[in-house]
């Protein structure tokens, strides 16, 4: 009996691994998942070990290869995904000097200023895609170097996370376009580190891995891991993509189809935008990437949104699921009776741009419930979601969104959505995420299809529309608390003493 091919892709998430292996069709032969825990040793700090995601992303694929076998599939690649703009410390001998920092740790606003002291915001935008941001990777190697001296002194290699559990495969350090360009250092013009940027700052760029395509092979996997997880020997392991650009990948979100992006209600939410010329914010209020298809993303991100729902069930209703907390909110009209959340419980990315902005529950009385708080919660982060759009809005093509993540399958909080966003949300016919994306990216060397252009093509998902739910008194809401609580949002000053020309027109 002849073997089904199938490729495989990993993510390293925030909360754990998801490997999954993809027939020719797209279709799910098998999948695995692992959790591993968040550290938060400080407010505003949030860190993992790596060696707990490689102990998880190694026992996934070893329960991954056990379902293969069973389904007499053989693994022909294996593509990278994961969380972005994390920062993994490494020694000259490869060694783990300290717990990486996430993407979503707030420690570094002084070391933001201080890359703004030296390069205009205008001119990182213009070479870069973004401002400098609190979480970042580049400003997290200034932290180290202010902070943790003797560790930075050790300091050889710097890589994302899954260009970790890449390097932790195969040896080999590389990183692609779509998950570098959240370093904060790379020049979109050319796709590589930006050495001006880096001389800046006093940075060597050789602490930074090669750049290759998103679909390149970046190595082959170990003999002593392909002993340990039963995979195939020197199977082929590809670059894959960050979380969002692999998910955009999943989704089929191409620069040659830019009228459709994505809306993602993960454990931040995420809107997705894909752009057939780079065109950044000239504010940075919201991100530009290389996309891992080869063209650009717009993206904006607002950071506590599932993850706000799940602080809410943690901390106020433990033994409650999530279900019921829904179906209470739901019972609620529009805006809440009067409650509104903002929902910056770890500072905020698009548009604030502000670490320091914390979240609220406002208008509170003796006659509103848990219901009341939790409409509240989910509007208010629906209309986070729509304070990004409208600064995406004049930059990209966008006009449909594909909805995804655990959020998204709540047909009343993607209603909310889509009421906040006013345009067409559509919930995928499938929900495909990052670790499908990275396997389609690894099909291209498997040879399954020509490339990756074709791979799009014949695997791009449908969607279904979702109704808009009314919205408008939360809207009127959430703009009245956030003006009286932090005042007018006010251009910062536009630092910076020795201008860096340059642009990122290709």
């Amino acid at each position: 009996m002849t073997s089904t091919p199938v490729t495989l892709g990993i993510d390293l998430g925030t909360t754990g691994v998801k490997a999954v292996a993809l027939d020719e069709g797209g279709r799910t032969v098998a999948q695995a998942s692992r959790t591993y825990p968040l550290l938060t040793p400080y407010p505003g700090w949030t860190e993992q070990r790596p060696e707990d995601w490689v102990a998880a992303a190694l026992d996934a694929l070893k329960d991954l290869a056990q379902q293969l076998r069973d389904a007499r599939a053989l693994p022909l690649a294996l593509g990278l995904s994961g969380q972005m703009h994390g920062a993994v410390f490494l020694g000259a001998g490869g060694e783990v000097l300290r717990p990486a920092l996430l993407w979503n740790d707030q420690r570094t606003g002084k070391q933001v200023q201080a890359i703004e002291v030296r390069i205009p915001r205008t001119d990182l935008i213009a070479r870069t895609g973004n401002r400098a941001v609190t979480g970042f990777q580049l400003p997290k190697v200034l932290w180290l170097r202010d902070e943790e001296p003797e560790v930075f002194a050790r300091l050889a290699h710097v890589l994302l996370p899954k260009d970790y559990l890449g390097f932790v495969l195969t040896g080999e350090m590389r990183t692609e376009p779509s998950d570098a360009s959240g370093v904060g250092a790379l020049n979109l013009a050319c796709k590589a580190w930006d050495r001006e940027v880096l001389q800046a700052l006093e940075l060597s760029p050789r602490l930074f891995p090669e750049v290759v395509n998103s679909w390149d092979v970046v190595g082959r996997l170990k003999a002593e891991l392909s002993a340990y997880t039963e995979l195939p020997a020197g199977l082929p392991v590809v670059a894959g993509g960050g979380d969002n650009a692999a998910a955009g990948i999943a989704l089929g979100l191409t620069s040659d189809r830019p009228r459709v992006g994505s809306v993602s209600l993960g454990t931040s939410g995420v809107l997705f935008a894909p752009l057939a010329q780079p065109t950044p914010d000239p504010q940075g209020r919201v991100h530009l990437f290389a996309h891992a298809d080869g063209g650009y993303n717009l993206l904006g991100v607002t950071l506590a949104c599932a993850g706000a729902l799940q602080w809410l069930h943690d901390k106020l209703a433990p033994d409650t699921s999530f279900d019921l907390l829904l179906s209470e909110a739901a019972k609620v009209p529009d805006g809440a009776q009067g409650v509104t959340f903002l929902p910056y419980l770890a500072g905020e990315r698009s548009p604030h741009m502000n670490p320091e902005l914390r979240g609220a529950w406002t208008g509170l009385a003796l006659a509103h419930g848990r219901g009341h708080l939790t409409r509240a919660l989910l509007e208010g982060t629906a209309l986070a979601l729509a304070d990004t759009y409208e600064v995406m809005r004049p930059l990209s093509s966008v006009n449909t969104f594909l909805a995804t993540g655990g959020g998204a399958r709540s047909d009343f909080w993607l209603g909310l959505v889509a009421g906040a966003l006013d345009v067409q949300v559509e919930r995928s016919t499938h929900e495909p995420g990052a670790a499908d994306g990275a396997a389609l990216l690894a099909m291209p060397s498997a040879g399954i299809y020509r490339d990756l252009a074709e791979v799009m093509q014949a695997l791009r998902p449908a969607g279904t529309p979702v109704r808009p739910l009314e919205i408008t008194k939360a809207r009127e809401q959430h703009s009245s608390t956030f003006a009286r609580l932090y005042g007018a949002v006010q251009p910062e000053p536009q630092l910076g003493t020795a201008p860096v020309q340059a642009d990122v027109r290709a």
